[in-house]
């Protein structure tokens, strides 16, 4: 089935019968039946585009129980009566996100290959899709890794002495395994970890099983795997391929706690052992010395600024030990490298809090960045090399922020501590432009260097970025705000006393951004900050979420009770600035605002792993399917958002400089941006034309080029010149080209179509008249060759005309007096333009009189135009006589005194078919000198009929002009998609 053909479906809305709807990337196609009775074939077809779509949602009311409200920017549109509605919303949804993405997002989004030809993309498609989005954020692997196979099987859990059952996820670089039962057991493999896939016998008991070993002489073991021999063969050729680009080699001397062969990486300073992972340099000696280089530093930060202790500090070492005992014995039991078995067990030590001797470990494990680490050898000493001592905006936004990071831990209080933040930081900017630097990145990073090597903190920091908290760090952080929006909900759905409370949530979403951008980083004491990235690591942003709902519900009483968000806020930054973590082997942090601790009676203390704890149990049961179902139909509102926020700077900036009335300029704006997303999408687009850049300023995030421009010419230009009317939007587009890039601005769009509705005369012929000459008007303009095919221009006739009543007029004496008065004003007048030559005066002529076809005046308008373009021809005539010989001159004047024509030779633009009668019809031919004429030749010419004066004076309605273009736009869109498309079939189980 391919989804741009339409989905016949037996949907009813309340008023009319809706007989056919087409999902599609372009949009939603929805055809009503015309009449009730007595009829087949009589459809009226409505089209929804997504990028018109700020909401989907499942509604119901009294009348209709299972709804689809679609919401636009002024209209809510409701469908009901599906066969399978579940279907039908999730294909709904699917496509918008895809398509907002694609169109609106692509500053971070790369669309699947299988999605680029819209008109080629299937329900499996889009299936298969949203497995690999869900796969990607359930494991938090790289977007760049691709999905080949779920396949449903068990897997043996030694701990538990059964198989589990579950489903195996195979992709280029990894073999990952998700019980059925959500947090009983999960394993991440990553294919350079592995050593062997075996196919062992098939047995009543064991049946179709495979056996995966690993480098910690650990096997996996899975079975009830359907088609095991084609999925083992794709498996080892993937293996021999990850070898292959990441070869490894074995030490057999590990020390005597060291159970696992050692896995070797070249980006190391020294020996990084993880339990039974032990990595150690490959390099020869040279190269290990200048990687021993003290330019890096060679362990965590926290072991270099030990902080005083307290007078409790024995005890919390204590507590400290007897963590490390437990996580040993878990070790033993699970698995202590990165293919662990990930059960509720180890949660529930997290909860606790990691032991700060493993932190930076474990944070290295949970997020699987140190695969990254190995796979990468020397190539963050690299980045360091390339990156220190340029100077740019990200280098002097990074160090602005340096000494604001952590400023009360004596690691940034030292330039130990500055210079690996400013090492790190550069380096990841160089690695990433797109995300560069973002503020609240450096609280991170002095975390993750607390506690990692510096190194290690680097690929954490690329695992935060680029994994674990995708689209925060960039130019929109729409990622950030899309979870804003999901909190948002959860707290109606979880708290709903509260939300009811609370007129608007936004304000407790605006609050909660430095929660989810700095995971409380910067608004709760650092040893119980810790705790929580500690669950970040392991549970991803859902640990941030469950942790957001638990503090407003431990302070939902006094929220309530608030009067104002001011209020709000220092209700929830006492509250966070009071937890602490009784268990930090460290000393107390200090107060993040101190200024609300003037109370007579002392705050009450809340402990972090309580806090926690009850985070877990009332608010665990949130899975990262339902996560990232909620951030797909959120991310619909803010991408929307974003889109009105661009809208409302640049119809800012515009205003003030048109006359067009606001409602119409944002009729306009919509118009231009529907013709670049559907010219980017549905056709192969010029190579100058880019997509949205959401990262331009807002006036050039919409650009167009010439045929797009040529799409909007004819559909809202006054200016219709019939076959001529895509010739003069060429040469209009050519003029608002200044910078010669091949794209124009709204600005520059508006501006002109402002001159030809609303401008007075003079400015509309002015631009007429550059629409005429160079840079407009080129050599190879496709009309220039045979303008009026071969026309006879006649310079040599008397400025003598017959009228209608038959009467003479004699424009010889009005020629001279025009001549004086130009003369006159010659020197007054800015000369801004350059004068045009008789072929660009031809051009002219044409694109006047087919302006004037079908109007209600035309008979006028041509006897008015032929009069102006021969009173012209004589002003050129005698400009080049007075630059050309006295011979010259002579012919002219003889010129002026030849005989007046009959009636009938009236017609400035003579029969195609007749022949000229004397060589001088063009003076270039007969050796004269330049035949010009300037602007305000042709202005004076023209305001001497009133008939010419009244069509360029007369009021232009630009509405009907829009309320036609807005329903032709995309009728002419989807005709043209019907004429192209194949025969396709239809999904009819829906």
């Amino acid at each position: 089935m391919y989804l741009h053909s339409p989905i016949f479906l037996p949907i009813l809305t309340p008023a009319v019968p809706l007989t056919a709807l087409s999902t599609s990337l372009l949009g939603l196609i929805i055809c009503y039946s015309g009449h009730t009775e007595f009829t087949d074939h009589n459809y009226i077809k409505h089209v929804v585009p997504w990028v018109d779509i700020q909401k989907l949602e499942r509604t119901s009311n009294v009348f209709l129980t299972h709804t689809i409200r679609i919401t636009t920017h002024n209209k809510e549109r409701d469908f009901s009566m599906f066969l399978n509605l579940d279907e039908v919303f999730k294909i709904m949804e699917q496509l918008a996100d895809v398509t907002l993405r694609r169109l609106l997002d692509n500053e971070v989004f790369d669309l699947d290959p299988d999605l680029q030809e819209p008109s080629q993309i299937t329900k499996r498609d889009l299936e298969a899709r949203a497995q690999k989005e869900f796969f990607r954020a359930f494991f938090r692997l790289p977007r760049k890794e691709k999905l080949h196979a779920v396949v449903s099987c068990s897997l043996w859990t030694p701990f538990s002495r059964c198989h589990t059952v579950g489903r195996m996820f195979t992709s280029d670089s990894y073999i990952c395994f998700a019980s059925k039962e959500d947090g009983c057991c999960n394993v991440v493999l990553p294919l350079r970890e592995v050593v062997s896939i075996e196919k062992t016998e098939n047995t009543s008991l064991l049946p179709n099983p495979i056996i995966v070993s690993i480098r910690s002489k650990v096997a996996f073991q899975f079975i009830e795997l359907k088609d095991r021999d084609n999925l083992v063969e794709s498996l080892l050729m993937r293996l021999k391929k990850a070898h292959a680009n990441q070869p490894v080699r074995y030490d057999t001397s590990g020390n005597e706690d060291m159970t696992s062969p050692v896995f070797h990486s070249t980006s190391m300073r020294d020996d990084h052992k993880f339990g039974d992972l032990e990595m150690v340099s490959s390099q020869h000696s040279e190269e290990s010395e200048k990687e021993k280089s003290p330019l890096l530093n060679p362990e965590a930060l926290i072991a270099i600024f030990q902080q005083s202790g307290s007078q409790s500090l024995d005890s919390r070492m204590s507590r400290e030990q007897i963590k490390i005992s437990l996580w040993n014995d878990h070790f033993a039991e699970y698995g202590r490298t990165v293919c662990m078995f990930r059960t509720e067990k180890i949660r529930k030590l997290v909860a606790m809090g990691i032991p700060e001797s493993l932190r930076g470990k474990l944070w290295l494990l949970f997020s699987d960045a140190v695969t990254d680490l190995a796979s990468h050898p020397g190539y963050y000493g690299n980045l360091v090399e390339e990156s220190m001592g340029k100077c740019c905006l990200v280098t002097e936004e990074i160090e602005r922020d340096l000494h604001r990071s952590l400023p009360e831990h004596p690691a940034f209080q030292n330039e130990t501590g500055i210079a690996a933040l400013r090492r790190v930081l550069t380096a990841y900017a160089h690695r990433n432009p797109k995300i560069g630097y973002c503020q609240s990145m450096n609280i991170l990073t002095s975390v993750l260097l607390l506690y990692a090597k510096e190194e290690e903190a680097f690929w954490l920091l690329v695992a935060v970025c680029e994994r674990m908290l995708p689209d925060y760090f960039n130019h929109r952080v729409i990622g950030a705000q899309v979870d804003q929006s999901v909190f948002e909900e959860l707290i109606k759905e979880r708290l709903p006393e509260l939300a009811e409370h609370m007129n608007d949530l936004s304000a407790l979403a605006s609050i909660s951004l430095s929660w989810f951008l700095t995971l409380f980083l910067s608004i709760m004491p650092l040893e119980s900050a810790v705790n929580v990235v500690d669950c970040f690591f392991y549970d991803g942003i859902k640990a941030i979420f469950q942790l957001g709902l638990a503090v407003l519900e431990a302070n939902a009483e006094d929220l309530c009770s608030s009067k104002d968000d001011g209020q709000a806020l220092m209700i929830l930054s006492r509250f966070l600035d009071h937890i602490k973590n009784e268990e930090s082997p460290g000393p107390a942090g200090g107060s993040h605002h101190a200024f609300f601790s003037d109370d007579q009676e002392p705050y009450p203390v809340t402990d972090i792993a309580d806090l926690i704890r009850d985070a877990y149990e009332k608010f665990g049961d949130q899975s990262v399917e339902q996560i990232e179902h909620l951030r797909c139909k959120h991310r619909i509102r803010v991408l929307q958002g974003h889109e009105d926020t661009t809208k409302q700077n640049v119809l800012r900036v515009v205003t003030p400089e048109v006359s067009i009335l606001p409602e119409d300029l944002e009729e306009l704006y919509d118009l231009f941006k529907r013709e670049h997303m559907m010219s980017c999408y549905w056709e192969q687009p010029s190579p100058a034309v880019q997509r949205h850049d959401p990262s331009r300023p807002y006036a050039e995030q919409y650009r167009i080029d010439q045929q797009q421009f040529a799409n909007l010419f004819k559909l809202v230009s006054p200016w219709t010149c019939g076959a001529h009317t895509e010739i003069l939007a060429e040469r209009t587009f050519r003029l608002l080209d200044d910078n010669m890039d091949h794209l124009i601005e709204f600005k520059g769009f508006v501006s002109c179509l402002d001159i030809m509705y609303n401008g007075e005369m003079n400015e509309k012929i002015k631009l007429l008249y550059r629409l005429h000459i160079p840079p407009a008007l080129t050599e190879n303009d496709r009309d220039s060759q045979s303008p009026l095919r071969n026309p006879l221009l006649s310079t040599s006739r008397p400025l003598v005309f017959g009228t209608s009543h038959g009467d003479v007029t004699d424009y010889q004496k009005q020629l001279k007096q025009m001549m004086k008065d130009l003369a006159k004003e010659k020197d007054k007048m800015e000369k801004e333009l350059p004068k045009m030559s008789q072929r660009e005066f031809i051009q002219f002529c044409k694109t006047l009189y087919s302006m004037f076809h079908e109007d209600p005046e035309e008979n006028h308008l041509y006897q008015a135009i032929a009069t102006v373009t021969t009173l012209l021809l004589q002003i050129g005539e005698v400009g080049q006589c007075s630059s050309s010989s006295g011979s010259f001159s002579q012919e002219a004047a003889e010129d002026l005194q030849a005989p007046a024509p009959s009636p009938d030779q009236d017609l400035v633009f003579a029969d195609p078919g007749s022949t000229p009668q004397d060589s001088r019809a063009f003076p270039e031919e007969a050796g004269r000198g330049d035949w010009t004429v300037s602007l305000e030749h042709i202005l004076a010419s023209l305001l001497t009929e009133q008939s010419l004066v009244n069509f360029f004076e007369k009021p232009l309605e630009i509405k009907s002009k829009l309320e036609n273009a807005k329903i032709s736009q995309y009728s002419l869109k989807t005709f043209e998609m019907s004429r192209h498309s194949q025969p396709e079939l239809k999904l009819g189980n829906l």
